[in-house]
């Protein structure tokens, strides 16, 4: 226990007033003493106090444990008065260690006050423990103590604004990566408002309201709301202009008036207009308490969701016209065999519906639908006159249809592109069976891959529930049973298992595209 004249650490004409209660938006100063007189003379010099119209709430602690519990707990304490001498020598040093060192936190500010210098010399002290400053208790009179809170907590307020300014950098910086993996407006947009919020919420104990918000894009046409978080999740999906209150749409006009992001007392409104001349807005609501710095950071993130969203739909217009392409040349190759075009459509959906019900990832799944469309492509190189044969195939004849599979392999195998590379595995392995008698490889069992053993289940199914130029279309009972038969043997068991148990969904999607 430190041993002073008590009469130094009260201040003259003070009176105990307020009990000094936290309140909303308040610094946390932590007093760690052992002895209570210590804890009142401050809280009597202090109560009135306010720094950037903020006042003090006091957290108390009469021993090194009781500190290191509650420094673990708040870790948003701004400022420490740490005794050194409590149950041991040392308890107050020891206590510095553990906020530094196991705890982390280099923006509290640690001033260590001790009655017994001799027992922790200043010089050793600040070098060895970063502290941030040290006084004898004998030197601080009130003035003397506003003077040290205040510039411990200027210290910590700028601290605390470098580590959410990198905080918020960061975010920004990692948000980009996932923003760009969001293939569909809905996800992408949906990703920006979640991003955006995390910008606005960089300090978890701050006082910023819940925040509320909502995306649009007129992409399409008329302004909807595509995404929402908070008050307005009931509007997505719905028209902006049948949702948003009046002075809501104010400033929603303001911004597409001035054509750029704007803050309002409440909210901020980011605008973004694409190349293509889609414009996208982000609402959020709840961000009267932002300070400039907050602001700062999200127009820089701003700027770079304005790059974004014009990244975005360039990859979606270069993806929309591979499509094209690809379902364009899938249709007029079948179209060569008196097939209608849709056996490929139906091909491609039903690959995809399984493909997910197999616990496929959503990109997978689409990507195997766009690689479906082509798994006849190789019937280009088949005469007409074997293709569109109303009888029996000769056998010669059968082994130039087999080569389809083979042909529509070296068609696309070159190419860079993921979806032409697994078009090429769909168009070469959808004829391989489960037991090694298919062709052309010869494949079995797992060596098939997964997306060729999927589409080769679509392709049969197709094949026996609609009408080809060699016969009429089978019954449903009948297609049923010759695919349990291929269970093991032509399809891959698991599969056939799934394809089977959802047969239903399967048969809905079939009529989706009748011949």
């Amino acid at each position: 226990m430190d041993h002073f004249d008590d009469d130094e650490i009260f201040f003259a004409d003070e009176e105990v007033e307020g009990s000094g209660e936290a309140e909303r938006g308040s610094w946390k100063l932590l007093i760690v003493d052992d002895e209570e007189v210590i804890h009142s003379a401050t809280r009597i010099a202090l109560d009135n106090y306010t720094f950037e119209e903020q006042s003090l709430m006091f957290l108390g602690a009469y021993s090194g444990q009781e500190a290191c519990e509650l420094l673990a707990e708040h870790r948003d304490i701004a400022v420490v008065l740490l005794d050194v001498v409590m149950e041991t020598d040392d308890a107050g040093l020891k206590v510095a260690h553990y906020i530094r060192e196991e705890l982390g936190n280099d923006q509290v500010q640690i001033v260590l006050r001790t009655g017994q210098p001799g027992l922790a010399p200043e010089k050793q002290v600040i070098t060895q423990y970063e502290i941030n400053d040290y006084r004898e208790k004998t030197e601080l009179t009130e003035l003397r103590l506003f003077t040290t809170v205040t510039t411990a907590l200027r210290a910590y307020r700028n601290l605390t604004r470098i580590e959410k300014n990198r905080k918020g950098l960061e975010l920004i910086i990692g948000s980009t990566g996932e923003l760009f993996a969001d293939q569909r407006l809905k996800e992408f947009t949906a990703g920006v408002l979640t991003q955006l919020q995390a910008v606005l919420n960089l300090d978890k104990g701050s006082m910023f309201m819940q925040h509320s918000g909502f995306a649009a894009s007129s992409e399409q046409g008329d302004m909807k709301v595509l995404a929402a978080t908070g008050d307005f999740n009931s509007y997505v999906g719905q028209p902006l202009d049948q949702v948003v209150a009046v002075e809501m749409r104010q400033g929603i006009e303001e911004a597409q008036r001035r054509q750029q992001s704007i803050f309002t007392e409440e909210a901020y409104i980011g605008y973004f207009k694409s190349d293509n001349d889609s414009i996208n807005l982000l609402y959020i609501h709840g961000c009267q308490k932002l300070e400039q710095l907050e602001k700062d950071l999200i127009r820089t993130f701003s700027s770079n969701i304005a790059i974004a969203y014009d990244k975005f739909f360039l990859t979606k217009e270069i993806q929309e016209t591979q499509r094209e392409v690809i379902e364009t040349l899938g249709s007029i190759v079948e179209s060569r065999s008196n097939e209608t075009a849709n056996h490929v459509r139906r091909v491609a959906e039903i690959s995809y519906f399984i493909a997910i019900k197999a616990g496929v990832s959503e990109r997978q799944a689409n990507l195997l639908k766009q690689a479906s469309f082509m798994h006849d492509v190789g019937k280009i190189g088949i005469p007409d006159a074997v293709l569109n044969k109303p009888g029996k195939l000769s056998t010669e004849e059968y082994e130039q249809v087999k080569s389809h599979t083979t042909i529509g392999h070296a068609l696309l195998k070159n190419s860079k592109r993921e979806i032409m590379q697994t078009a090429a595995i769909v168009a070469q392995q959808h004829h391989e069976r489960w037991d090694g008698g298919g062709y052309p490889l010869g494949l079995a069992g797992e060596e098939v891959h997964f997306f060729g053993r999927i589409t080769a289940l679509a392709d049969v199914f197709d094949a026996l529930f609609n009408k080809r130029v060699y016969r009429d279309s089978l019954p449903l009972p009948e297609v049923i049973s010759i695919i349990e038969e291929g269970r093991g043997s032509q399809f891959d068991p698991e599969l056939t298992d799934l394809f089977l148990n959802q047969i239903d969904e399967v048969i809905k999607l079939n009529n989706l595209w009748p011949d």
